[in-house]
């Protein structure tokens, strides 16, 4: 166990992720399993590693987060989060700023409306039909 780790909680929709960032040379491990392993799609990789990229930090510091709930697109929102908060354990005055105006500290409130009685879905209504 490394003696030196910074935590962060992230979450978008129904993922929730818990990250652990430990110095070293930059691998991403995800529920046990490489990034690469994990995220099929390339544009998810770039999503969950944009808070290293913007400041400078992708070959200090080894990833690793257990994430659960959700679909691939929330759970590597919910990792971006995680290691912007854990970042800011790292330097707090330094990557705030850089990090608050990309918006990564920001948790994205959007979720699944719930379905309403009366209706097929959210607001799908029943076909109207005449007779």
């Amino acid at each position: 166990m490394a003696k030196e780790q910074y935590a962060g909680t992230g979450r978008r929709k129904s993922s929730v992720a818990r990250v652990r960032l430990v110095p070293g040379n930059g691998t991403i491990t995800v529920n046990g399993r490489t990034i690469d392993d994990y995220f099929g799609l390339d544009t998810l990789k770039v999503i969950v590693r944009q808070p290293l990229t913007i400041t400078s930090t992708l070959d200090k510091f080894d990833v690793i987060a257990k994430v659960e709930g959700g679909g691939f697109t929330g759970q590597a929102g919910a990792i971006r989060h995680g290691i912007a908060r854990a970042l800011l354990q790292v330097d707090e005055e330094s990557y705030r700023p850089t990090l608050k105006a990309a918006g990564y500290l920001t948790r994205d409130s959007r979720m699944k409306e719930r379905k309403k009685y009366g209706l097929k879905a959210a607001r799908r209504a029943p076909q109207f039909s005449k007779r």
